[in-house]
């Protein structure tokens, strides 16, 4: 039988990737990480860790030992859930990082409710991030929740260790000045296809975004390559953009600005959509206040 806590250890240096890292996620000093690590070695029989210049790297038996691991803790995750339940413990500290739309969009909504189911005793901690950093963060236990998104033809990977729930599946649409619509043949609402727009100047979220990605890979597939005069991470800088006729951008719906008069929207007949959705630790949905902050987002989505 091996020591969980080596385990745990061994799972999370495949999360920080250093002794140093993972010591001062574990409160423990670096000495006692490699210590620990080097006696589950013994209890494996074999090589779990090799350096890669000044990170570690997981052997194949490491890999195999923290899938494992991830079932394990998610297991006890979830029957800590339980237990908690059945003492009827309700309060907890939830910390949950999303992205900037889905922030404006769900998260009012989700505070008011605490606020009016204030016997939940939830102490909600929010922290605005892009996916790929939110999810960095709960991997690494910095948050409980993280709100991620994925694009049509840019699928996110389920990390290790997580289980995903589902909030809402939106539109993609065309945004541009009326203007343009109309010297392109386009009525308001009215469905096109993206190759017209080939030509076109684009307004685009800047490169270190999957939403950059998402954008570049809808116009590949349309047979061009976009030409980008504005690169800006919020989308309602590109819309702002668009609304004075500057060039045209991908906008998701829950991304538009609450006004639209001065934009034409265009649902694109290869239609691309983005899924919105919470991750948590495995096992850890079951716990009273991290159920709580998931049946409000959802509520929230289901509203939105």
């Amino acid at each position: 039988m091996f020591d969980m806590r080596r385990v745990r250890l061994l799972r999370d240096l495949s999360v920080h990737r250093t002794v140093a890292a993972t010591a001062e996620a574990a409160h423990l000093t670096g000495p006692a990480v490699s210590q620990q690590l080097a006696a589950l070695e013994k209890e494996v029989g074999l090589q779990l860790l090799v350096k890669q210049g000044r990170t570690l790297r997981l052997t194949a038996a490491g890999s195999l030992l923290v899938d494992h691991a991830e079932v394990i803790l998610g297991g006890m995750a979830a029957a800590e859930a339980d237990l908690e339940a059945l003492r009827g413990g309700r309060g907890g500290l939830i910390r949950i990082a999303i992205f900037p739309s889905a922030a404006r969009t769900l998260m009012p909504a989700v505070w008011r409710r605490l606020a009016d189911d204030d016997s939940r005793g939830v102490d909600l901690r929010l922290l605005e991030s892009e996916p790929d950093d939110a999810t960095k963060a709960l991997r690494q236990h910095h948050v409980d929740v993280a709100v991620v998104h994925a694009y049509t033809l840019l699928p996110r990977d389920l990390p290790p260790g997580c289980e995903a729930h589902r909030l809402l599946e939106e539109p993609v649409h065309l945004a541009l000045h009326p203007r343009r619509a109309s010297r392109h043949g386009l009525e308001a609402g009215q469905v096109t296809d993206l190759a017209q727009f080939a030509h076109d100047d684009w307004l685009m979220p800047g490169p270190e975004s999957s939403c950059h990605e998402m954008t570049q890979r809808v116009c590949g597939a349309a047979g061009f390559v976009p030409r980008a005069v504005a690169l800006a991470t919020d989308f309602s800088v590109l819309a702002a953009l668009a609304a004075v006729d500057a060039g045209v951008a991908l906008i998701p719906n829950m991304a538009l600005p609450a006004d639209t008069s001065e934009l034409s929207l265009h649902s694109l007949r290869e239609p691309i959509t983005r899924t919105i959705y919470a991750l948590t630790p495995t096992g850890a949905a079951g716990q009273p206040h991290v159920q709580c902050i998931l049946e409000h987002l959802t509520q929230a989505a289901t509203d939105a």
